[in-house]
């Protein structure tokens, strides 16, 4: 197991402490990710993302999605058939399954779709205006108010 040491990183941020921790927990993690269902992470924009998550075989009503702490979690699970089938091979799988992800402060689930086997979730990640950069004004040693910078446009 690899450690890493997140020194230089606390000398040199504030509050980024649950990076650590995030860390921790993805390199310690001795069980195995499951790989089924298969999915594609995009960057659709610059603040927009989508998962698609290939569900052949289910049908909306089976898939849940939800979202619960910083987590978005997707499960299937398969009703049962009311016809017995004969299998010759069986090779598409609709076990059910759960799938977590992590997100991002600011990150909100936009919204959900099911077409052609796949299910495509939109998010978008929403800065709320008090954490844009913004310039602070100096107040003069005297005491006095900082006088307006006019911004000039060329």
């Amino acid at each position: 197991m690899r450690t890493f040491d997140f020194a230089p990183l606390h000398r040199a941020t504030v509050g980024f402490d649950q990076i650590a921790d995030l860390m921790d927990r993805v390199m310690s993690s001795d069980i195995q990710q499951p790989s089924y269902p298969p999915y594609n992470i995009e960057k659709t924009a610059d603040d927009a993302y989508r998962i698609s998550i290939a569900v052949a075989g289910f049908s909306e009503e089976e898939l849940n999605v939800e979202v619960k702490e910083h987590a978005l979690i997707v499960s299937a699970r398969k009703g049962e058939e009311s016809e017995v089938r004969s299998y010759l091979h069986r090779g598409i799988a609709t076990r059910a399954f759960e799938r977590r992800f992590t997100l991002a402060d600011h990150v909100r689930v936009e919204g959900a779709s099911h077409a052609d086997g796949m299910l495509h979730i939109d998010l978008v990640r929403e800065v709320p205006e008090a954490l844009k950069p913004r310039r602070i004004e100096i107040a003069s040693a005297n005491g006095s108010r900082p006088k307006e910078i006019a911004s000039t446009v060329n």
